[in-house]
């Protein structure tokens, strides 16, 4: 591997792709040389429409320090099984999302890295440097986000270099935060997509059976939002502010009538596989 990481070659797998499109215009930024894969027609017509150059993706991947996998996670199989044979001895595979991973549906490959990296998109209550990278929500364009990062196989030596071509491909980057496979597929799918957005799902349609019994939706959603970024900070521990005792009690009502008293089974350590395997099967 070079010592000179941002001259490093970095093949980026389904670069036409919603992820991938965001990773290029991150790297095309640095300078890594940055290697373009697309298999679809329309994607590499899109690409070539934007004036980049696609590399066949078997000249790609066999001279790269890097291959990214910007592919779905139900590709990841069938993907990983044609291109880890391709590559050189000690590159590093990089995977967007710990599922496949964690399922063992990734092909291994003795003396092949293998590191899992996803953004954790610009936290509500993060200081941003502009009003612009406020409104970047999902981050990767002005919006200052943090990352995770896992060394799923290989050498702890490569961690270095690969963190920083992860916080490049999501840059802006404030930290980057190395866990385990098995913590990242804790936090997605289980707690942020399993548990936080069905909530935030809720939320959304509490205010829209509001709007239905007759609350003007402009006012519902200002109080309906207002009440949400109060709660959140003061839950979070943003704000020194307490629940009052009459919102606890009401807080405590609807836990009864809206929230499965069971839904911690959800972390049960057993349960992680199944759960991760389920969503992929939908």
């Amino acid at each position: 591997m070079k010592d000179d990481t941002t001259a490093a070659r970095v093949a980026l797998v389904g670069a036409a792709g919603r992820i991938g499109h965001r990773i290029t215009k991150c790297l095309l930024r640095t300078d890594y040389h940055l290697m373009l894969c697309e298999k679809g027609e329309v994607g590499t017509a899109r690409l070539l429409e934007q004036g980049l150059s696609v590399v066949p993706t078997e000249a790609a991947v066999g001279s790269a320090d890097f291959v990214v996998l910007a592919v779905g996670d139900t590709q990841i199989s069938s993907t990983s099984a044609e291109l880890v044979p391709m590559m050189r001895p000690g590159a590093t595979l990089i995977l967007l999302d710990p599922s496949a991973p964690l399922l063992g549906e990734v092909a291994i490959r003795e003396g092949i890295n293998y590191v899992v990296c996803h953004p954790c998109h610009p936290a509500l209550f993060a200081e941003q440097p502009s009003s612009e990278a406020y409104r970047d929500y999902y981050g990767g364009t002005c919006g200052v986000q943090d990352i995770v990062i896992a060394l799923m196989q290989g050498s702890q030596n490569v961690m270095g270099q690969a963190e920083r071509l992860c916080c490049a491909m999501f840059a802006p980057v404030a930290d980057a935060h190395a866990i385990t496979l098995e913590q990242m597929a804790i936090l997605e799918p289980l707690a942020s997509e399993i548990i936080n957005v069905p909530a935030i799902v809720l939320m959304r349609d509490s205010l829209e059976e509001a709007v239905r019994a007759g609350v003007p939706r402009e006012a519902a959603t200002a109080f309906v939002l207002g009440h949400a970024r109060a709660a959140l900070a003061i839950m979070f521990g943003f704000a020194e502010s307490t629940i009052s005792d009459s919102a606890m009690a009401a807080i405590r009502e609807g836990s009864k009538m809206v929230i499965n008293p069971e839904w911690r089974k959800a972390f049960d350590p057993g349960q992680l596989k199944e759960i991760v395997r389920r969503t992929l099967q939908q």
